[in-house]
């Protein structure tokens, strides 16, 4: 059986992703909890405790995005180059939230809204009858924001 990796790269993820999301009340849901599920997962790495002589907070967070984005590169320059933008923002947007509420309850309302957002997405599994695509391999948890991602492209002509 071949994987999406040994077939057309991300066009193949892409595509088998989609087969997984058909009903359109699971794609909304995936609109609105994916990027939670992103930003919490950002901000859960941005309270890890880092050592002053490596780094400042935030560091565990950027070296596992830059890993993502590595991925993301190599799958596609067009979302790659999109969704380092979008990471860019997320990351923004932590480093406020993480000033202004403190790591503690930075983690407690990252661990929150992932638990809610993940519900979120196994509700509209649910409806859609299939199980999350991640279940198959760990690589759809990159793949969703990049499938939205291609069609936020598409939407606007890019």
């Amino acid at each position: 059986m071949q994987t999406p990796e040994t077939t057309q790269g991300i066009t193949h993820w892409l595509d088998s992703y989609s087969a997984d999301h058909q009903n359109p009340t699971n794609r909304l849901l995936h609109w609105i909890c994916v990027p939670l599920i992103l930003w919490c997962a950002i901000a859960m790495m941005w309270t890890i405790p880092v050592p002053p002589m490596i780094g400042r907070p935030g560091f565990w967070a950027v070296a596992a995005l830059v890993l993502a984005f590595a991925w993301y590169w190599k799958q596609s320059h067009r979302l790659g180059a999109a969704l380092l933008v979008a990471l860019v923002l997320l990351c923004v947007l932590t480093e406020f939230a993480y000033r202004q509420l403190g790591p503690h309850n930075l983690l407690l309302t990252a661990i929150g809204v992932f638990v809610v957002a993940w519900i979120g997405q196994f509700i509209g599994h649910a409806i859609e009858g299939r199980r999350p695509s991640f279940f198959t391999d760990l690589a759809y948890l990159l793949v969703g924001p990049a499938w939205l991602m291609d069609k936020f492209l598409r939407r606007i002509g890019v």
